[in-house]
């Protein structure tokens, strides 16, 4: 998760301006993206996205054509990237113009490829947690020093409960290493399990299923992404038993209504969670997703100045430990 910077002005007050005679570098401050999805481009997913799509949910009928997953009926709706050449120069562009930091996990040979062209550090990678993969296996991935995180776990997209005792060994791993863990709790999009995972079930991401794993597991340092949407009261009464537990703002963040997600990371920090909310994208195809969801906590009124880089960037260093460890984290 590292970071460099881009010309987008209206996302960042914090812009040094060059004068005369003096070095034209632009020195933005840092952000840790701490949910991005290294995928190939899928060509199921080449048509434009709108931001806040899920503003209008209508529902559909079973005997009808299935609904778009996404739209791009809107005024300005973000570019897919056209492949896997393009979708890394994008990415590494914004890591290095943003001053971006970007933990990322999806497919190995995506993953290594942006890793060695990256500037230094700056991609933190992360691995998941297949139930197929042997313990054993699993350990000496995370004990090669190239995975730093575990992430994405999503049990409920299997329609298992992060308890389930099935992740218990793998889980135990990581608590030993001293690796955080990211597991999906919340939301999956509108109609998720009509359309894309039959297995999945709201009920499963409960923020509150994670407790009898955080009992077992009492050194495990973990995340709940996606904050937990939309049971964020749930959110809060686990976080509030338990200090090891941080969350992230991704997906909502970019897809559901822009005043609803406003609400959600203003009642967070309202309840006491300022210090433990980090800022994430769950980035996919999109490259400008990076700008329009971190327009969305630059221009809060609602969150001081401190709070947005607590958020952007110190939240997130403070959680994987990176502070003056291991990797060349950009000075703030």
């Amino acid at each position: 998760m590292q970071f460099n910077r881009f010309l987008f002005t209206l996302a960042f007050g914090w812009l040094a301006i060059a004068l005369p005679g003096q070095d034209n570098s632009v020195t933005r401050p840092p952000i840790i993206d701490i949910h991005v999805h290294a995928l190939p481009v899928s060509p199921a997913f080449t048509s434009a996205l709108c931001p806040w799509f899920l503003t209008d949910m209508p529902g559909g009928d079973p005997n009808d054509p299935a609904p778009a997953f996404f739209t791009d009926d809107c005024d300005d709706p973000l570019p897919a990237a056209a492949n896997d050449e393009v979708m890394q120069e994008e990415v590494l562009r914004r890591i290095r113009e943003m001053n971006m930091t970007m933990v990322a996990f999806g497919a190995p040979t995506i993953l290594h490829k942006w890793y060695d062209d990256a500037p230094a550090g700056r991609i933190i990678p992360g691995i998941g947690i297949d139930p197929n993969m042997p313990v054993d296996n699993f350990r000496d991935s995370l004990s090669s020093g190239f995975y730093k995180v575990v992430a994405e776990v999503a049990p409920q997209y299997q329609g298992l409960s992060p308890s389930d005792s099935i992740f218990t060994p793998y889980f135990a791993v990581a608590e030993e290493l001293n690796i955080p863990v990211g597991i999906h709790m919340g939301t999956g999009g509108n109609g998720v399990a009509n359309l894309t995972s039959p297995n999945y079930r709201a009920s499963l991401g409960n923020p509150l299923l994670l407790e009898e794993m955080l009992a077992r597991h009492p050194k495990l340092k973990i995340w709940v992404m996606h904050a937990g949407y939309p049971l964020v009261d749930e959110l809060i009464a686990l976080m509030g038993a338990h200090a090891y537990v941080y969350l992230d703002i991704s997906g909502f963040i970019w897809s559901y209504p822009l005043a609803e997600v406003n609400y959600v990371i203003e009642k967070l920090v309202r309840a006491g969670f300022g210090k433990r909310i980090m800022y994430g994208t769950d980035f996919l195809f999109w490259p400008r997703m990076f700008e329009t969801s971190i327009g969305v906590i630059e221009d809060a009124d609602y969150l001081s100045e401190e709070r947005k880089r607590d958020i952007l960037f110190h939240n997130a260093a403070r959680f994987f430990r990176m502070e003056g460890g291991d990797f060349d984290w950009p000075e703030e």
